[in-house]
């Protein structure tokens, strides 16, 4: 489940839109009253009442249609998630299980709902009853403002079931259209909060996005009732403000995050960065511009803003919070590891009885004198002690990644001592200074040397390097630094046809590969090379 901190506010956001927009409304009406004369209002809003012979007044046709359409939406929607949704789409929890209806008797008519689903089912037709209740308060209502905010257009002896009728079709309209969006965002949201390895970006992105458009409505509604909304206003409003917003948005969260080291004038990043803006800027200009012959310059000029302008005013943002968004990025990125967390979090199963056994084993080993058996036991033991402890911290000291590597390269020898063709050289530095380091990011190279490069038909060679270079305590008063650097050799073989390691790519590497790019961005260096005797892996690492 999320946590307080990575909840969405979709709902919250919507509930506010739909306060701000009936609020607007009723005090956009208001001050029209307010702010015009009597004379000015009946002149703007009566000329077709009085050309049709029909008597106007500013508040009844005008001011009090306009103020009960939005107040009576509001209701709506408020009852509707209240009191509707919930038992519509069962957000307290539907009961699972038949139902069974029975006619008690002809005399009374009751019907009785008996069964597991009895109670899912009856908060359901509920449910549909006050939607039907509701349709019919919100079309009257709307139908009666309808009538005499437009009755100079109607025929004079329209009867009331047509007014009631079109009121009805309006509501009907809109209720079906927001059950229908309340089902999608209902279902959006119980994936994501059901889901255990939430995406903590794309709940951000949520966030953000329902609240900009909570304010880009908001701002229309006050642009609209408080006549402010020219053309120039409305191409600014449907064509321009949109498609910046959407630009700095891929930008700061989608392009940037992907190169969060690149340079300013970045090749890569630009090309992007031109695609997507432009990409924005042509469907909004389209539909806004009126003249037609006017779409290709607008488009032009639209997109040397958002390059001149959007690309280098959300890059800053992005500075600004380039750790915070790389630091909520990051939780996304670790869920490319969940599988392999998960394949790992079995391998823990029941920990203390694989010790017990190891320990028996051990025990026995050195009282039948086997020596070599009972070191390799030991060695073994530390590994997986090394495995269920050290591997779950971001950080640990070298030198018990050191230790690790020590007691795998001794095991191996254990199976290839009796080889004389199977050389390993190892020369690693005994003096390492206190410094750390992400944990088994080096035992992967070491393995993929023991997998690919030992073959126990033909001589097989391993050489393994790893050096230190830094100071922990310079005297110039410069800051300390540590960097390593790892190399391994290893011989190679042409595998049988029938070897199932055949063809296959080393997921440990790739996997080292990509946390390298994660943990020490811009602080390593790696470089392979394969020919038809030898594989050579360098990596040069500052810690």
């Amino acid at each position: 489940m999320l946590s307080p901190k990575h909840t969405t506010r979709w709902r919250e956001h919507e509930f506010l839109l739909a306060t701000l927009l009936c609020t607007i409304a009723v005090v956009g009406n208001l001050w029209r009253l307010l702010q015009h004369p009597a004379t000015a209002l009946a002149r703007d809003y009566g000329e077709d009442f009085i050309r049709e012979g029909l008597p106007f007044a500013y508040t009844t046709n005008i001011l009090l249609p306009g103020i009960a359409a939005p107040i009576l939406i509001y209701i709506a929607y408020v009852s509707m998630n209240l009191f509707i949704l919930p038992r519509l789409l069962q957000r307290e929890g539907a009961a699972i299980g038949s139902f069974r209806l029975q006619v008690t008797g002809a005399s009374n008519g009751r019907i009785e709902m008996s069964g597991p689903g009895s109670e899912s089912l009856r908060r359901f037709i509920i449910g549909l009853g006050q939607t039907f209740l509701l349709i019919l308060v919100l079309g009257t209502g709307l139908g009666i403002a309808y009538f005499y905010r437009h009755r100079p257009f109607m025929p004079r002896d329209i009867p009331n079931t047509m007014i009631m009728g079109r009121g009805i079709r309006i509501a009907i309209n809109l209720t079906i259209i927001y059950i229908i969006y309340a089902i999608v965002r209902e279902t959006s949201l119980k994936k994501l909060e059901q889901r255990p390895d939430v995406n903590a970006n794309s709940i951000l992105l949520i966030n953000q996005c329902t609240a900009l458009i909570t304010c880009y409505f908001t701002l229309g509604e006050l642009l609209y009732y408080f006549e402010l909304m020219d053309g120039p206003t409305t191409v600014w409003y449907f064509g321009i403000i949109p498609a910046i917003t959407l630009s700095a948005i891929t930008n700061i969260y989608w392009i940037f995050p992907r190169n969060p080291e690149a340079r300013f004038l970045n090749r890569a990043v630009l090309l992007k960065v031109l695609v997507t803006s432009l990409a924005w800027c042509i469907p909004f200009c389209m539909a806004t511009v009126p003249d037609e012959h006017s779409v290709p310059p607008t488009v032009m000029a639209l997109w040397l803003a958002q390059i001149t302008i959007t690309y280098p005013l959300s890059r800053y943002i992005f500075q600004q919070q380039k750790e915070r968004i790389m630091r909520i990025r990051g939780l996304e990125t670790e869920l490319g590891q969940s599988k392999a967390d998960l394949l790992f979090l079995r391998s823990q199963i029941n920990p203390h009885f694989l010790f017990n056994v190891l320990n028996t084993l051990y025990g026995t080993a050195l009282h039948e004198r086997a020596n070599r058996t009972a070191g390799g036991i030991q060695q073994l033991g530390d590994m997986m002690r090394f495995m269920l402890h050290e591997n779950n911290l971001d950080r640990i000291a070298m030198s018990k990644e050191i230790e690790y590597v020590k007691n795998y390269i001794s095991l191996q020898h254990l199976r290839t001592e009796t080889s004389p063709d199977i050389i390993i050289e190892t020369d690693i530095d005994e003096d390492f200074p206190d410094c750390n380091i992400a944990p088994m990011l080096l035992i992967p190279f070491v393995e993929n040397a023991f997998k690919h490069g030992i073959s126990l038909r033909e001589p097989s060679w391993i050489k393994i390097n790893l050096h230190h270079e830094g100071n922990s305590s310079p005297s110039d008063g410069s800051i300390p630094y540590h960097s390593i650097r790892f190399e391994v050799r290893n011989s190679v073989h042409i595998r049988q046809g029938n070897d199932p390691e055949k063809g296959r790519s080393g997921v440990g590497m790739k996997n080292v590969l990509h946390r390298l790019k994660l943990i020490y961005p811009e602080r390593h260096e790696f470089f392979v090379h394969q020919d038809e005797k030898e594989f050579f892996v360098q990596l040069a690492l500052q810690l």
